[in-house]
C-alpha cells in the first residue's frame, strides 16, 4: 500500500477516525493494539506472508533483549536480524558473485524481497544493542515493542526510528489533536507534492535516458543525471515528509530525515544532511564500534571507508551500490585530510556547494545505473560530447526552479530567525485563517491537477 494511493488515503482516514473514537471511549492499551493491527494490515497489504517475518524479528528482539545477560542470548539477538536481512536481500547476490568467479552457474533461489526489511531489521538491531549498552531499558511490554518495529508510517522506507526516541512516546498519552493534525496534514501534502508532482514526472525522463544512454546527446544525459539527483531527493524526502506528517497526525514525533542536502559545502556535510537517520545509525552502530576516530588518522580513514562500503551494500544487492558507497567513503576520507578554513567568504561557500553537488551527481550515476556497463555509457556519453537525441525535458527545468525556490526560502527563513545553521524548509501555514486554508487547498488542487498518473513506487521501496 503506497502512500501515494487512494487505498492508503482510505486506510489513513479509517485509522484516524478509529484512533479518535478509541481515545475518547477506551484506554491507551486499546489504542496501541488498534495501531498494531493497523500496521500489520498495512504491511500485509503487499503480501500477508511478510507479516510472519516481521513478527519473527520482533519476537527475537523481544526475548533476546529481555534475557540479554544470559550467555549467548545477546549475540543471538544480533545474529537473527542479520541472517534475515542477509538471506532475503543478499543470498542470490552472493550466489551470482560466486558463479562469476568460478565460471559456473550455481543458479538462484526464487526469493521475494520483503518490503522495508532493511529498515525494520536495523531498528531491531539498534534496540537490542542499546539495551545491552544500557542506553535504554528493556521493553517488557511486547505490544509496545511490536508497535515500535511495525508502526506503519515508517515501516517500509524509514526514517529509521530509534527505540530511545519512540518507545517513551508510546508510554505517554499521545493523542490525535487538531493542532497536530493541522501540522501533520501539511507535511503529508508537501511530501505528496514532491513525490507525485515532481519526482514521478522526472522518473519518465530519467528512465528513458538511463535505459539507452548511447542514443542521447551529451547535454541531455547531463540533464538526466541532474534530474535524477532531484528525483531521488524529492522522492525519498517526500516519503519521509509523508511518514513524519502521518505520525504527527496520530500524535507522535519523528526526527527529520533530510535537511537541504544539496547546499552542502563538502561531502561530510552532505552525509549529515542526507538520509540522516541512516547516517546516524551507521555512525553509532558501525563506525564508532570499528574504532571511529579514536585510533589515529589511518584507522579513521579505514573505518570511514568500510562504513560507507557497507552503507552502499545496505542500499542494494549490487556491486554498483558497493562502488557508490566506496566513492563516498573515499571522498569522506579526502575531506577529512583537507584543512578547513575557520571563516569562509561567500565565494568559497558557493564553490564548495558546486563541487560537492557535482561529485554527488557523479556518484548518483552508479546508484541509478543497472550495471557498470550502463554507468560507463552515461559517463562516456558526457565526456566525449556524444551526439544524439536532444531532449530538453520541461519538468526537469521546473524541478530545478522549485528546488532553488525551496532552498532560497530556507535560507531566508534562517536569516530571519538569526539561525547560524540553515535548516529544512516546510511551507507551513495557519489553517485557522482564510488565507492559510486557501493556500492549503490550492496546493491540494495543484497536486490533483499536476500529479503523474502512472504508478511509480517510491525509490527506497526496493531497499
Amino acid at each position: 500500500m503506497s502512500f501515494a494511493s487512494i487505498d492508503f488515503l482510505i486506510f489513513f482516514i479509517v485509522v484516524i477516525l478509529g484512533t479518535l473514537i478509541i481515545q475518547k471511549f477506551f484506554s491507551k492499551r486499546v489504542k496501541e493494539v488498534f495501531l498494531l493491527i493497523a500496521s500489520y494490515f498495512f504491511y500485509g497489504y503487499w503480501d500477508w506472508r511478510f507479516c510472519f517475518l516481521l513478527l519473527f524479528v520482533t519476537l527475537s528482539s523481544y526475548f533476546t533483549a529481555k534475557y540479554k545477560d544470559k550467555k549467548g542470548i545477546y549475540i543471538i539477538g544480533i545474529v537473527i536480524p542479520l541472517i534475515v536481512l542477509g538471506f532475503f536481500k543478499y543470498f542470490n547476490f552472493f550466489l551470482e558473485s560466486v558463479s562469476s568467479i568460478i565460471g559456473h552457474d550455481l543458479g538462484i533461489l526464487n526469493i521475494i524481497l520483503p518490503v522495508g526489511i532493511s529498515f525494520y531489521t536495523f531498528q531491531a538491531l539498534s534496540y537490542v544493542i542499546d539495551v545491552k549498552r544500557e542506553k535504554i531499558e528493556v521493553e517488557d511490554d511486547f505490544i509496545r515493542l511490536a508497535l515500535y518495529l511495525s508502526f506503519f508510517p515508517q515501516l517500509v522506507a524509514g526514517p529509521i526510528v530509534r527505540a530511545a526516541d519512540f518507545l517513551p512516546q508510546l508510554k505517554e498519552e499521545r493523542k490525535v489533536s487538531s493542532e497536530n493534525f493541522k501540522y501533520g496534514i501539511q507535511l503529508m501534502a508537501f511530501g505528496l507534492f514532491k513525490k507525485i508532482v515532481i519526482a514521478d514526472h522526472l522518473s519518465v525522463f530519467v528512465d528513458d535516458v538511463f535505459k539507452v544512454p548511447v542514443a542521447f546527446h551529451w547535454a541531455t544525459i547531463v540533464l538526466a543525471v541532474i534530474a535524477y539527483s532531484i528525483q531521488i531527493y524529492f522522492d525519498f524526502s517526500g516519503y519521509s515528509d509523508i511518514a513524519i506528517g502521518c505520525a504527527k497526525c496520530l500524535g507522535y514525533d519523528f526526527n527529520s530525515n533530510f535537511n537541504l542536502p544539496y547546499i552542502s559545502q563538502n561531502v561530510t556535510e552532505f552525509w549529515r544532511r542526507w538520509h540522516i537517520s541512516l547516517s546516524t545509525w551507521l555512525k553509532e552502530y558501525l563506525y564508532i564500534p570499528l574504532g571511529g576516530n579514536r585510533k589515529g588518522k589511518v584507522r579513521q580513514y579505514i573505518n570511514l571507508f568500510i562504513t560507507m562500503l557497507l552503507g552502499g551494500l545496505w542500499h542494494g544487492a549490487s556491486w554498483t551500490f558497493v562502488f557508490w558507497g566506496g566513492l563516498n567513503g573515499l571522498a569522506l576520507c579526502i575531506d577529512k585530510m583537507i584543512p578547513k578554513k575557520k571563516e569562509k567568504n561567500l565565494f568559497d561557500k558557493v564553490i564548495g556547494v558546486i563541487l560537492t553537488y557535482t561529485f554527488i551527481c557523479f556518484t548518483w550515476i552508479f546508484f541509478r545505473a543497472d550495471n557498470f556497463t550502463n554507468a560507463w555509457d552515461i559517463i562516456k556519453g558526457i565526456f566525449t560530447l556524444q551526439k544524439g537525441i536532444s531532449q530538453p525535458f520541461v519538468w526537469a527545468f521546473v524541478a530545478i526552479i522549485l528546488l532553488v525556490i525551496f532552498t532560497i526560502g530556507a535560507i531566508i527563513k534562517s536569516h530571519k530567525n538569526k539561525d547560524k545553521y540553515v535548516d529544512g524548509y516546510y511551507p507551513i501555514v495557519n489553517l485557522n485563517t482564510v488565507f492559510g486554508l486557501t493556500i492549503f487547498f490550492v496546493v491540494i488542487g495543484l497536486i490533483f491537477c499536476l500529479a503523474f498518473t502512472g504508478e511509480q513506487p517510491f525509490v527506497y521501496f526496493q531497499f
